[in-house]
């Protein structure tokens, strides 16, 4: 839970870089890929996480509109990368005109619950961090290579020299 506005945007600035090398990794054989039939392809997971900005977003109140939350998922993959950069920056412009670190406790209705506003933040992060990593593993299953995030991919272990780990 976010209980100050800088520290969400200093976490949201690292989310949304180590997000958008994962959507610029996918390229247009993979956006297909699923993990079985019947369940999200690499293309509707990163349109999801596009579109879960606007529609959690919006109700509490911030008013996004550069994306539709119920648009269809686009079809290249520099579409992909193009909507989720004009709804995390809309995001993030909204919250600094909108929000100060009082607005973070306050409490809205969502899904039906009741959660301040910083575990909202909180919960839009983790739900795109969760995602995330499906992605990885549906990237891995096309044959793409995979970037690091939070310490290097296998194929960036060579790159810095390193052995992979014997486990």
């Amino acid at each position: 839970m976010f209980r100050k506005m800088d520290d969400f945007h200093k976490s949201y600035e690292t989310l949304t870089e180590g997000t958008l090398k994962i959507f610029r990794a996918i390229d247009a054989d993979a956006m297909c890929q699923n993990v079985a039939a019947g369940h999200r392809t690499l293309r509707g997971m990163a349109w999801h996480i596009v579109i879960t900005v606007p529609e959690m977003m919006n109700q509490v109140g911030l008013g996004l509109s550069s994306i539709d939350e119920k648009t269809l998922p686009p079809g290249a993959p520099a579409e992909l990368t193009s909507g989720y950069e004009k709804v995390t920056g809309e995001l993030v412009a909204a919250l600094r005109a909108k929000w100060d670190d009082d607005d973070l406790t306050r409490t809205d209705k969502l899904y039906g619950e009741v959660w301040e506003r910083g575990k909202t933040l909180k919960i839009l992060m983790d739900h795109e961090i969760h995602h995330r990593g499906q992605m990885t593993v549906l990237m891995r299953q096309a044959g793409l290579a995979v970037p690091g995030i939070y310490g290097p991919s296998k194929e960036e272990w060579a790159q810095f020299g390193m052995e992979l780990p014997p486990y």
